[in-house]
Parts: C-alpha cells; sequence; structure tokens
C-alpha cells in the first residue's frame, strides 16, 4: 500500500523538475505536452504536482525534453548513502556472554526501515539465542554451513549462497554444522513510526 503524503511530496519534486527543465527549454506546456504525447492539462496537473505521472509518462517527457528519466526524479543526498568498509561498523554481541559471537552492524540506522548485520563466527562462539524482528527478515549465507530452526516451521540446512527469509515474529535461532566458520548476513526491515 502506498503513503499518500509520500506519494504527493515525491509528485510535487516531479512536477517541479519537469517545470523547470521545460522553462530552460523554452518550451510552454502545450508544446512539450504535445512532443510527450499527452494533455497540455494533464501536464500542468503534473507539474503542479496535483497528479502524479506513471513510469511511461515518465519516459515520455524525459525523451521529449532529452533527458535521463532519472533526471526527473529526486536525487539521492550524500547523507542517505552509507558506506561500511572491511573492518569498520559497530560490534553487536548475539547474547550476554562472554564467548557470544559478534555481529557486525552494517547499516542501523534510525532513518531507515532496512538493517543489516554480518556475522562471522566459528564452532567456539555461541550463537543459538532464539531471534525475533518486529519485520520481516532474511539471512543469506555467505560461506560455512548452518541449520536454521524456524519455531513451527522445522529446520532448514543451509549451504553456501543460500537464502531463508522470515515473516514478521518468526522466532528462529541458528546451530553451526561442522568445524568451518560461518560467515552470513541477516537483513530485516524494521517498522518505522511515521
Amino acid at each position: 500500500m502506498s503513503d499518500p503524503s509520500l506519494d504527493a511530496d515525491l509528485g510535487s519534486v516531479i512536477g517541479a523538475e519537469i517545470r523547470r527543465l521545460r522553462d530552460a527549454a523554452g518550451l510552454s506546456t502545450r508544446e512539450l505536452a504535445a512532443a510527450a504525447g499527452m494533455s497540455q492539462p494533464f501536464l500542468s496537473q503534473i507539474e503542479r504536482g496535483a497528479s502524479a505521472p506513471s513510469m511511461a509518462s515518465v519516459y515520455r517527457l524525459a525523451r521529449a525534453l532529452g533527458v535521463r528519466p532519472g533526471d526527473l526524479l529526486p536525487a539521492v543526498g550524500a547523507d542517505e548513502v552509507d558506506v561500511v568498509r572491511a573492518g569498520e561498523g559497530r560490534r553487536i554481541p548475539v547474547a550476554e556472554r562472554d564467548d557470544a559471537a559478534l555481529g557486525r552492524a552494517l547499516l542501523l540506522r534510525e532513518s531507515s526501515a532496512l538493517e543489516v548485520v554480518e556475522y562471522a563466527f566459528g564452532p567456539d562462539e555461541y550463537i543459538a539465542e532464539w531471534f525475533e524482528s518486529p519485520g520481516e527478515s532474511g539471512l543469506y549465507l555467505v560461506s560455512g554451513r548452518l541449520e536454521v530452526d524456524v519455531l513451527g516451521a522445522g529446520t532448514h540446512a543451509l549451504e553456501p549462497g543460500d537464502f531463508i527469509r522470515f515473516p514478521a515474529g518468526a522466532r528462529d535461532r541458528w546451530r553451526l554444522v561442522g568445524e568451518e566458520r560461518v560467515v552470513a548476513l541477516f537483513v530485516t526491515s524494521v517498522p518505522r513510526p511515521r
């Protein structure tokens, strides 16, 4: 389900950029609408943010303006991009024990609806806690072998390259299989208040 306020904000930003580019090109709304194969009243609604263009309309308008479709969409700010280098990221123990495995937070940002933690552990590190995430989550096994118990849904053996998804509220725990170190990426969506 889409958020009407987000859609309205996005429509206003796209509309303003179309109007800016149209003015820079010296085109009237009638000329741009004709070049994009749409009605002039609909283009006026888009420019005012009263209507959001479909992707097909964005492509037609971009072609008529001589720009890429992405040029009509809002730019991503530098503060919205996260880069975590190897060896960086806050260390998070999986349990309150001295032998607990540590996760490395790759993305734990209050403004993000996504969290990503890398786990790397061996047979001498504790990992067998039951976890429960408020949002949908998944585990991608990079290396090693794991068994994942999902309460009510059985045990699942994972090999490198395997992925398992959990619905919101599912309880799961992991067990290392063999002596090889495990590297796994755990991703979860976090419901954020609006």
